[in-house]
């Protein structure tokens, strides 16, 4: 037995098609057989066995990467037909369940141990929740939607007319009366979830591929009301703390999930360079306004967007053309800025004008040559993007580009 022989097997996991379902095995599988295989190699190995390498002939490592996927929030307009069904549901305890998920971002666990009391207000009025101990047996309160806590409040005026005993709660330990309770009986989370967004997502024509059935699935789960509260409060600004908070997180890189760039941002992004009709400025922008760049060229920068920015604008140098040799970028060939970096152009401005007045107090002649260039070339950057000089002066639009010492 040798590597290669063991990395040869691994590749033959990923070309073997399944005896089930005829199709390659997944990721998940080979990674789950590689494992096994590696702590047989390894364990032999810690016993010192006879005829036997000192170290494993694969790890882990050699395993394929288990892919990472983004969360799968509902978009803005899903939202938008689905809640208007989801609010019409006839039954009080699927709707309030159903407003809680979208509203607080809870478990399906979390939501189906509400206790009776689990509704009251902050200070200043805003209604909110408190969610038992779940996964992380801590229990948490969050802002909800009035929407929302007006549902609960409706399923909690029909359930203080019930005379039931309380239960002892599973993880807690402590004696409960559950809002969500019927007869005597706990709900469960195919009543409050599955079945009513079955429904609500054909209804409103939120439906998937069909299943082995032949039937058409709806596209919307419970989980994914906790993923747009999550990518929501990451999109507008929430802290990563508040995320944690909200969704009941223990530790913080769960929490980054969420923070990602939103695709929106990205979108407005890209087309403040690349869209045609831009209005971008530098050496690089008569190239990229008339299309002489070469589709591969266009190609790379689409999908490396993000690693090319720099303080002021961004770097339109491709990987063919090796590293930059050198820092002044304001002068490169592959240097493009936009209006949205005017405040840093501006800013950057005014400390160069700052260091020309400190080399010219200390005699340093060259190093006041060096610093008016630079502030030259950012006047004329500014200019061209149509964007004043100084932020309390007029626009420039149709100016050209400064030539005299900075400030003239």
């Amino acid at each position: 037995m040798t590597r290669d022989l063991c990395l040869e097997w691994i590749q033959y996991l990923a070309d073997v098609p399944s005896k089930t379902t005829g199709k390659p095995l997944g990721v998940k599988t080979r990674i789950g057989q590689i494992s096994v295989l590696s702590q047989l190699f390894q364990q032999p190995a810690a016993w010192e066995y006879d005829d036997v390498p000192g170290r494993a002939l694969i790890t882990i490592g050699d395993a394929p990467k288990a892919p990472q996927r983004v969360p799968r929030f509902i978009p803005d307009h899903e939202l938008d037909q689905l809640m208007p069904v989801i609010e019409a549901i006839s039954c009080p305890f699927q709707r309030a369940a159903l407003l809680a998920a979208r509203w607080s971002g809870a478990r399906r666990g979390e939501i189906r141990r509400l206790p009776l009391d689990c509704l009251d207000r902050y200070p200043d009025g805003t209604p909110r929740l408190r969610i038992p101990a779940g996964k992380t047996y801590k229990e948490r309160m969050v802002p909800i939607h009035q929407d929302a806590a007006d549902a609960l409040q409706t399923v909690i005026d029909l359930r203080r007319q019930c005379h039931d005993r309380p239960f002892t709660d599973e993880r807690t330990g402590e004696q409960i009366r559950y809002l969500f309770l019927d007869r005597g009986v706990q709900l469960s989370t195919s009543y409050l979830f599955e079945y009513p967004l079955q429904a609500a997502g054909k209804a409103a024509g939120l439906v998937g591929p069909t299943g082995l059935n032949g039937k058409e699935r709806g596209t919307v789960s419970a989980h994914r009301f906790r993923h747009t509260v999550g990518t929501q409060l990451a999109e507008r600004g929430a802290k990563l703390h508040t995320i944690m908070k909200v969704l009941g997180h223990s530790s913080v890189s769960m929490a980054l999930v969420y923070a990602q760039v939103s695709d929106q941002t990205v979108l407005n992004d890209y087309k403040a360079v690349l869209e045609p009709g831009a209005v971008i400025a530098g050496p690089a922008a008569e190239e990229l306004e008339s299309g002489a760049l070469p589709a591969e060229a266009v190609d790379w920068l689409k999908s490396n967007f993000l690693k090319t920015e720099l303080e002021l604008g961004r770097c339109l140098r491709l990987p063919a053309e090796g590293p930059c040799e050198c820092d002044l970028y304001l002068t490169c060939a592959k240097f493009v800025t936009t209006p949205d970096y005017a405040p840093r152009l501006r800013a950057r401005l005014e400390v160069e004008q700052q260091l020309v007045q400190d080399a010219d107090d200390r005699g340093w002649t060259r190093e006041v040559e060096r610093h008016t260039s630079i502030g030259r070339r950012l006047q004329s950057l500014l200019a061209e993007l149509g964007e004043p000089s100084d932020p309390e002066a007029p626009e420039m639009t149709g100016q050209r580009p400064c030539t005299g010492p900075i400030g003239a």
